[in-house]
């Protein structure tokens, strides 16, 4: 199957640092780990400029290390870095690592259905530098938002998929997909990807839905929300794995609501809560601040 070429405007989000790199860590929690990456870093005349980390047992537990450091003349360095790196923590220590230069925006693809608030959002915040990505394309099962995304010069796709059987639309999104992206965003896509899809196209994949669920499941969920006479509206964005809405939880949040409120009201308000939720979760991904462990993340905000 050969990949499809798409090109999608330049612009980024966050003013970018120049010469910056994150450096994620993760493995067996032990002594000399910290002291190790300023070593490294020290040695090629990096600094430090900021560090986050944690163990959730200091006994031989689980560590996750964030750091940002800079450098001049950080593109010609970097590969130098990372051997070090891999000698230094994945050799001597059995750390996992991941270093990666922070002036390249990560390429992202929107999928969305008729719903587009999220998409919309997340468009816009694009636009005015609020997310450090660059939306590499758009694709839909509905033609529906077609001309708002070409106005923000991104490339739509409208691919249709209905029904249990979903592989020639899936066919169609690898097609598209491949090489193209860094990781994918469902933005209220009401199709549920297969098992298949998700392994070969090996890109994290972040979703966002009420936090309704295990309640209101299937349609209606505001209805069935009002009818319970619900008190609280809620969001979560989560990495999609094989298991349906089970992944990691990157990100939650709620607001109130009363009785008085209608049922257009609840949709507002969720509406509201996911936008919130998803370009958090957005931002954090592509900022290098989520680490996956397990069916569990450590966010370091």
């Amino acid at each position: 199957m050969t990949p499809i070429p798409v090109t999608a405007p330049g612009r980024t989000s966050l003013p970018l640092t120049r010469d910056h790199a994150s450096l994620i860590i993760h493995g067996k929690d032990r002594t000399g780990i910290v002291a190790a990456v300023g070593s490294v870093l020290s040695a090629h005349g990096a600094n430090i400029v900021s560090l986050d980390q944690y163990s959730d047992n200091p006994q031989g537990g689980a560590f996750f290390q964030r750091t940002v450091f800079s450098l001049d003349s950080l593109k010609a360095v970097l590969p130098d870095i990372e051997k070090h790196l891999a000698t230094k923590l994945a050799k001597e220590l059995g750390l996992e690592f991941s270093v990666r230069d922070m002036s390249v925006p990560k390429r992202v693809a929107i999928f969305a259905s008729k719903p587009d608030h999220c998409l919309l959002d997340l468009l816009w915040r694009q636009r005015r530098g609020q997310l450090p990505i660059v939306v590499s394309m758009v694709i839909s099962n509905h033609p529906d938002s077609a001309s708002e995304v070409r106005s923000f010069g991104i490339p739509f796709f409208h691919v249709p998929s209905a029904g249990p059987e979903k592989s020639a639309a899936e066919a169609v999104h690898l097609r598209l997909l491949r090489g193209n992206v860094d990781f994918i965003v469902l933005a209220r896509y009401m199709q549920i990807l297969s098992a298949d899809f998700i392994t070969e196209v090996a890109v994290p994949i972040i979703n966002i839905h009420h936090s309704f669920l295990p309640a209101f499941v299937g349609a209606g969920p505001y209805i069935k929300a009002k009818e319970r006479g619900v008190k609280l509206i809620g969001a979560t964005a989560h990495y999609v794995t094989a298991d349906l809405d089970e992944g990691p939880i990157i990100e939650q949040d709620v607001v109130r609501v009363t009785h008085a409120d209608t049922i257009a009201d609840l949709q507002r308000h969720g509406a509201d809560v996911e936008r919130a939720v998803l370009s958090r979760a957005v931002q954090w991904h592509s900022e290098d601040r989520v680490i996956r462990n397990d069916n569990n993340t450590i966010v370091f905000r």
